[in-house]
């Protein structure tokens, strides 16, 4: 489990293909302070630590994890945001992100306001996955308030410090972003799919 809260962004330093798996090798700030099969988040996405260094980690995403998720799309030098584990008696200053990405969105629309940005990000509604407006959201991770909620649809306003210190900086028009929405929102729409009454 984890908060949204990004630790820092990890820079990609090799990948590598077997079979239908991806080895993704990380160098990260705290990677010497990692172990193996430790839980780390990865623009949003949960894997597990397989290989530990002085600088640098190494991960494995499996094929379902690359067709839902952005990390099939790395190439080496690119930012990812990083979080590892909530602790049980942690403040949960983001909200509860489980590291599952739901799909990928593209952004549609960035727009500067007055030393803040609003990003807007497109996403396939047929998945059944739904934004509220005020509600949360993780995009690559990164725990943030919904806006302007359409159907399809949503902006998130950046302050500096997340521009700064998260991948946001390197997202512009067409970039694909991870999404992992609001568990508690999922679960209302399986209901309401399973229970609506149809009209008539």
């Amino acid at each position: 489990m984890f908060s949204g809260i990004v630790e820092a962004t990890a820079r990609v330093a090799a990948l590598e293909r077997e079979k239908e798996n991806l080895h993704i090798t990380l160098e990260c700030p705290f990677a010497k302070e990692l172990r193996v099969d430790q839980s780390v988040a990865h623009n949003g996405v949960c894997l597990t630590v397989v290989r530990c260094g002085e600088r640098t980690y190494t991960v494995t995403a499996i094929l379902e994890t690359l067709q839902k998720s952005n990390l099939g799309l790395l190439k080496p030098g690119d930012e990812v945001n990083v979080e590892r584990s909530m602790k049980i008696d942690s403040l949960l200053d983001g909200h509860l992100v489980q590291g599952h990405v739901d799909q990928t969105a593209a952004c549609s629309g960035v727009r500067e306001a007055s030393g803040s940005w609003y990003f807007t990000f497109d996403y396939d509604p047929a998945a059944g996955n739904i934004t509220v407006e005020k509600g949360s959201i993780a995009v690559n991770g990164v725990s943030l308030t919904v806006v302007n909620s359409q159907h399809g649809s949503f902006q998130v306003a950046i302050i500096p410090y997340t521009y700064e210190h998260t991948n946001f900086h390197a997202i512009g028009m067409g970039t694909v972003v991870n999404l992992e929405f609001d568990v508690v929102g999922k679960y209302i729409a399986k209901l309401a799919r399973l229970y609506m009454v149809p009209a008539g």
